[in-house]
């Protein structure tokens, strides 16, 4: 985020905060990993996993450190900020290995610390390092990181960029309801606090409508009106974008000016507090995307998604760290894009689904310009819920996955309890990602996308050791993103 968009106070705030972090990563080297994703990426599940393959000896030949044999021990330690929550991995764990359900999602940030004892694989650095590293994981919501491009833009502009992607699409119709009260207010009127309220919750369902599950729309800022927490009723939640004149200030006591006070207090009570107490103090950052299900929702979902990862990517300021850059603020100096799921296709389309992700991000990457910094794009399943199998059909070997849906989960018809396992062709993604862009370009409504079955599976049963100890969660790739994210740091 650029240095204007903070006051001087808050500047001093971050590097001061920089500066403490800094001093006590001297006595115990500390990474800070930030872990989001927009809704129902699997940001939960992911530090679950990871944390639980990390503690139990998992299976992770591509995470260097543990492949060699130099990681010692393990151990949760208390987390460093009293004031945060922390991430409940034991609930969130054992609804994974014991319930065999899908924990809740993220709805507010946690944190968490995992310390590694190693052995430095360079004998001049064991003279010197203390060999030990601890990873303080901050879980926030995508929709929050959605919010960090508004402390740049005015209330005006909010308005016009809002209201202008209400009228696009299939956002047209949803936005139908608010959208006539919107053009039917007079802005200029004198403020009123119901108006005010109807206003806000008629745009609230506007917002809701394009994140369910049947839309599954990404760009979808102010966040908190989908989070509101403990902000729910206030007056910096209730305001909506208005069609203002095209130019002109707003009469003092009107429903212009009202909410435009409102939504600066958004920003000073909501926005500022996030980036300078957390988002500013982050290392390293790994983002979440569930490119199937919006591929699976048609060409404005897709769209949408490379429109939320450009606004998000564009909120890192990469580069590479320095104990200068840490006074003067933070830089991110490593960014994972992870598509989830993979595990819902064949081992056969996890380098196209890495290659639709990264076709997803090209045009952010080029946008900040990652100069100096790392930025890396993998496919991957936090918890495989899938194996797979061939089946014959009509002659043919046909590659499949294998696994029990959900409860209430309906196939061609069928639905399951819950306890049945089922075989399925999870379908193919194309070879060249481009002509599915190219099509979705054009705005074209007859865009042909992969035919991909998007099935809910139940979480894995574990297996147990003669001892009864169970075994790690099965992954697809988590000891890949570990090496990328924090291998470094352990060399």
């Amino acid at each position: 985020m650029p240095p204007s968009l903070t006051s001087l106070t808050g500047d001093a705030r971050i590097a001061l905060d920089n500066l403490a972090d800094r001093a006590s990563s001297l006595v115990k080297p500390t990474i800070r990993l930030g872990v989001t994703g927009l809704s129902r990426s699997g940001k939960t599940v992911f530090i679950s996993s990871l944390v639980h393959n990390l503690l139990h000896g998992g299976r992770l030949p591509l995470f260097e450190p543990v492949q060699s044999g130099r990681v010692s021990a393990v151990r949760l330690e208390h987390q460093p900020d009293d004031a945060v929550p922390r991430f409940q991995y034991e609930d969130h764990i054992r609804a994974l290995v014991k319930d065999r359900v899908w924990p809740d999602s993220t709805r507010a940030i946690s944190e968490l610390r995992i310390t590694l004892d190693y052995q430095s694989a360079s004998g001049w650095n064991r003279l010197f390092s203390p060999g030990r590293l601890s990873i303080d994981i901050v879980d926030y919501p995508g929709e929050w990181l959605l919010d960090l491009p508004l402390l740049g833009k005015d209330y005006r502009t909010f308005s016009e960029e809002t209201l202008a992607l209400a009228r696009s699409g299939i956002r047209a119709e949803l936005s139908r309801g608010w959208m006539a009260l919107t053009v039917a207010s007079d802005v200029k009127a004198p403020a009123d606090e119901m108006q005010a309220r109807d206003l806000a919750t008629d745009f609230t369902d506007y917002l809701k409508a394009c994140k369910a599950d049947e839309r599954s729309l990404s760009t979808l800022p102010p966040g908190r009106f989908l989070l509101p927490g403990d902000l729910e009723g206030s007056p910096a939640l209730t305001f909506a974008p208005l069609a203002l004149p095209s130019e002109g200030k707003p009469p003092k006591g009107s429903l212009w000016a009202m909410m435009e006070r409102r939504y600066e207090a958004y920003k000073s009570v909501v926005v500022k507090p996030f980036f300078r107490e957390h988002f500013a103090r982050l290392d390293r950052q790994i983002v979440l995307v569930d490119a199937l299900q919006a591929m699976n929702r048609g060409p404005e979902a897709i769209q949408d998604l490379e429109r939320a990862l450009t606004d998000v990517l564009a909120c890192f300021r990469p580069g590479t760290n320095s104990l200068l850059s840490s006074l003067l603020g933070r830089r991110i100096d490593r960014v994972l894009v992870a598509a989830t799921k993979a595990d819902h296709l064949h081992h056969e389309s996890h380098d196209r689904l890495d290659a639709l992700t990264r076709r997803l991000v090209e045009r952010a990457i080029h946008r900040i310009g990652m100069t100096g910094a790392g930025i890396d794009v993998m496919a991957l399943a936090s918890v495989r819920a899938t194996r797979e199998a061939t089946v014959n059909r009509d002659g043919h070997d046909l590659p499949v996955i294998v696994g029990t849906p959900i409860d209430g989960e309906t196939i061609a018809g069928e639905r399951f309890d819950g306890m049945r396992k089922t075989a399925i062709f999870p379908g193919d993604l194309p070879q060249d990602p481009e002509r599915l862009f190219d099509g979705i370009e054009s705005a074209s409504r007859d865009v042909q996308l992969p035919d991909v079955n998007i099935v809910r599976f139940r979480p894995p049963q574990l297996e147990e050791t003669g001892s009864g100890i169970k075994l790690s969660v099965p992954h697809i790739r988590l000891d890949r993103a570990m090496q990328f994210l924090f291998g470094d740091r352990l060399a």
